[in-house]
């Protein structure tokens, strides 16, 4: 072309929960039977959608105004519901005029990045949603700026290490949390969102809140919305029904402003995200019109405490299992529906491989892992893959230097959960015991820059003597 018409940040725009799909179905046309556990789509798992949730939207599609337009910001009277809705709770008051909607919660986060301007940063989760980190670094046309999330304490973030990046950041004009988080599945206290509110107030920041899966916390967890603390504090909740009801297939999110008044600039930029809405003309219409019928439901509750009870049980299952494999570092899943699991620095190397039978499928595996730059975790996931047929997502593409991997508790079949987390459990003693990683985990110096000491020395020798 005579001119560059490529985007200053179109190499940040990476997916790799469904890049490793186009992989899957290759091993499928070779006979691999595969788990998919890449994505968080729970009707494409299996689950089943409750007879009174289709009955109302069977009802609706009835009427003809589910088929026209609705007004740009969304309809009024479902705006009016969740207005009355989150001021009832004694959160941050909003009115109708605060909410609008978009096609799906993805359409909301490329926008809600896109119309900031290009010298503007929002600092981010490491490891954070894939959407959230490209859509940011996108608009910047520059890599992440990202707060670390730490798999030693239950995934929470370190409120000095944030401050840290913050101050010395002077980009940075807002701060994204994910409360519950997706991919770690942990869980933030009151007091830690306070804690992150703090940091925005005291270095004028605004607040961008993904909340999607608000309602689907378990194993004894609490938490809050963020209008509940954010005081005075600008900032955008992102809100849903594709993981809560589940439909995901309705592209229906939506964002609630709090406290636009009191800034110009935030105000301004909230105006031009509505502006951009209305180029579009609208959002979806029939999943809105069914929205505050499905909520108000007298089965909804119930419907919902079922999916929390079976997402805690299997929480729990992944984890009895996985916490005693040597070498590997993992969290119960407290909200959402994702477990992310991390491994030892320098356990994965270059050399190690699963066995695999088919000829034709190691050859494609290792056409996939000739590249020597290829993340350690990627090339784990793509064995995985071949030799126990389990797809699910390496850790190092949500933004962040740990190498793990994310799975996710969808499976509707309990008998094939645990069986595919014997597998997955099989899958990772086989290719951190082969001999190339005991040889190379244990000579590694010990790197006194990460703080490691004798002890650590000593885990070493433990984990060598244990998978020997």
């Amino acid at each position: 072309m005579r001119t560059d018409i490529v985007h200053i940040g179109a190499e940040e725009l990476t997916y790799e929960i469904r890049n490793i799909v186009r992989v899957a179905d290759k091993l499928k046309e070779l006979g691999v039977p595969v788990y998919m556990e890449n994505i968080g789509d729970p009707v494409a798992k299996g689950e089943k959608i409750p007879f009174w949730m289709k009955h109302i939207v069977t009802e609706l599609a009835m009427e003809d105004d589910c088929y026209a337009y609705c007004p740009t910001q969304g309809l009024l009277e479902t705006r009016e519901f969740l207005a009355s809705l989150n001021n009832s709770n004694g959160n941050c008051r909003i009115s109708p005029d605060d909410i609008i909607f978009f096609n799906g919660l993805g359409d909301a986060i490329t926008k809600t990045y896109g119309f900031l301007s290009r010298t503007a940063r929002v600092i981010t989760p490491s490891p954070t949603y894939p959407t959230h980190s490209s859509s940011e670094a996108a608009h910047a046309g520059l890599p992440p700026i990202c707060y670390p999330l730490d798999p030693q304490n239950d995934w929470y973030p370190d409120i000095g290490e944030l401050r840290r990046r913050v101050k010395y950041n002077p980009t940075v004009a807002g701060i994204l949390l994910i409360n519950p988080d997706n991919p770690t599945g942990a869980v933030y206290p009151v007091n830690l969102l306070n804690e992150i509110i703090d940091v925005a107030r005291d270095f004028d920041l605004f607040i961008i809140a993904d909340e999607i899966y608000q309602n689907l916390v378990y194993n004894g967890q609490k938490t809050e919305p963020i209008a509940s603390v954010i005081g005075e504090v600008p900032g955008i909740s992102m809100k849903g029904i594709s993981k809560e009801l589940p439909w995901p297939g309705s592209r229906c999110g939506w964002i609630e402003v709090y406290n636009a008044h009191r800034d110009p600039q935030f105000k301004g930029y909230v105006q031009s995200i509505l502006n951009a809405k209305m180029i579009e003309v609208c959002s979806t219409t029939l999943p809105q019109k069914a929205l505050p019928y499905i909520y108000q439901h007298p089965e909804y509750l119930a419907h919902l405490e079922n999916r929390r009870l079976r997402y805690e049980k299997y929480s729990r299952i992944a984890h009895d299992k996985l916490k005693d494999i040597s070498g590997v570092v993992v969290n119960r899943t407290n909200g959402a529906f994702y477990m992310s699991v991390t491994f030892e620095d320098g356990l994965l190397n270059n050399q190690q491989t699963l066995s695999i039978s088919s000829p034709t499928v190691k050859e494609l595996v290792e056409d996939l892992t000739a590249d020597p730059n290829i993340q350690p975790d990627k090339r784990f996931v793509y064995y995985l893959l071949a030799a126990k047929g389990i797809c699910v997502v390496p850790l190092t593409s949500f933004s962040t230097n740990l190498q793990g991997f994310r799975l996710t508790l969808l499976e509707p079949d309990e008998d094939r959960f645990r069986e595919m987390i014997e597998t997955l459990c099989e899958g990772i003693k086989d290719y951190i015991q082969s001999k190339e990683s005991k040889i190379r985990y244990f000579s590694q110096p010990i790197r006194k820059d990460q703080g490691r000491t004798e002890q650590d020395l000593f885990h070493k020798k433990e984990v060598f003597r244990k998978s020997a």
